[in-house]
């Protein structure tokens, strides 16, 4: 996944990016939880969601809708050219939102025991608390 950072990004956000690699499927599926969108929209969901800060190249979110709509989980249909050009639009399928449950589940699980492990709780705890 090509994850992009603004340019007045510091080294924390290339982490940041590195993160997201590997979450494109499930994003691109929350982002569609909503409505239908089309691409460029979702594109624009992504960066706006997080103040522009990171964005995920047009090319890699276009190859996450051919692979989701190979796999059953988004729909895609061809808008009317009431605003302009023709629009492909996505739609989140049953099987779609089922996997965006299952992926949000194993994430949530994952930073869990990620935090645990890194002792980010208590670290938290005591600038909350300090002693």
């Amino acid at each position: 996944m090509a994850v992009t950072q603004s340019p007045a990004a510091s080294s924390d956000d290339a982490f940041a990016a590195d993160l997201l690699r590997g979450h494109t499927d499930t994003i691109v599926l929350g982002a569609l939880r909503s409505g239908d969108r089309y691409g460029f929209e979702i594109y624009k969901t992504i960066r706006d969601a997080t103040g522009g800060d990171h964005e995920i190249k047009e090319a890699t979110l276009y190859a996450t809708y051919r692979r989701l709509v190979r796999d059953g989980l988004v729909e895609a249909y061809w808008g009317d050219e009431s605003q302009g050009g023709r629009r492909k639009y996505y739609r989140i399928t049953d099987a779609g939102r089922a996997v965006y449950r299952s992926n949000v589940a194993a994430w949530v699980a994952t930073r869990d025991v990620i935090d645990a492990l890194l002792d980010t709780r208590a670290d938290t705890h005591r600038k909350a608390h300090p002693r």
